[in-house]
């Protein structure tokens, strides 16, 4: 699965360091709006095509999440938007005319962002292109604390929001969502090794072998912290317990790493 791909670009996007808020700055969906409005055969972001929340006209689909049951309502043109929600409700409506939909296995906080995404194009905080230094940052990045993890009932424990957000997103068939969780995520930082870990661990068992983003970006992650993570107990334990290719890939991606640095590096002659 892993490649050489901890390109510099990449890694700049994924940089787990903090950035503040300046003057001059857009939303993603403002910045996506205007960087292909030149573009006459360009494809329209996808939350271009929803109507304001004022003049949608379709009907209410009622959606029951988590173990709990909490309640959602949503339009049913915005749901289809994701090509698991139009799937889901073509296949109910043949089988009953109650609009309802049950998604017993996800959780509620998760599916609140992915709905608010469908709504308006983003979820909280906002990502906000700051166009003087063409870089972007989170929403209320002065000073203002914003919860980065979720408790998750899978895993019992804290997990990134973020990463969640990009799996639900690859379940759900939104492309760009997935784009907007990443993004986000690169922006984070402080976050313990332990989450990162059991991170890591839920984005390989909920994405595709062929995913080069996200799991890509946990290996540079782990690489660029190696002097943290190599005196991690977390990180013995789980490399101890195994079960999950992410350590195998880690390997792959260090080798990789190190040929990159000796190539670059000048021969040394040796002395006798």
């Amino acid at each position: 699965m892993f490649t050489r791909s901890l390109n510099k670009s990449q890694s700049q996007s994924e940089s787990f360091s903090k950035s503040r808020r300046h003057k001059g700055k857009s939303s993603f969906r403002e910045h996506a709006v205007s960087k292909h409005r030149h573009e006459r055969t360009a494809r329209k972001p996808l939350t271009e095509e929803i109507s304001s929340p004022n003049t949608l006209t379709s009907s209410v689909v009622t959606i029951t999440v988590g173990r709990d049951q909490r309640l959602f309502a949503a339009h049913e043109e915005v749901l289809c938007l994701s090509p698991f929600f139009q799937s889901a409700c073509r296949n109910q409506y043949m089988e009953t005319t109650n609009k309802r939909i049950s998604l017993p296995d996800e959780e509620p906080e998760i599916f609140s962002s992915v709905l608010e995404y469908l709504y308006k194009g983003d979820y909280y905080p906002r990502l906000m292109h700051n166009k003087r230094k063409n870089t972007w940052e989170l929403e209320g990045g002065d000073g203002e604390e914003k919860e980065s993890t979720i408790h998750h009932h899978s895993v019992d424990g804290e997990l990134l929001k973020d990463t969640v957000i990009y799996c639900t997103a690859e379940k759900y068939g939104l492309e760009e969502l997935k784009c907007v969780a990443l993004r986000k995520q690169g922006l984070q930082s402080g976050i313990q090794c332990s989450t990162i870990l059991s991170s890591a661990r839920y984005a390989y068992a909920h994405t595709p072998d062929t995913d080069s983003k996200l799991r890509a970006h946990y290996l540079a992650l782990i690489i660029r912290s190696r002097s943290t993570f190599k005196r991690s107990g977390t990180m013995q334990l789980e490399m101890m317990q195994g079960g999950s290719p992410l350590f195998f890939d880690l390997f792959v991606a260090l080798a990789n790493h190190i040929d990159d640095v000796v190539a670059a590096s000048p021969r040394s002659v040796r002395t006798h």
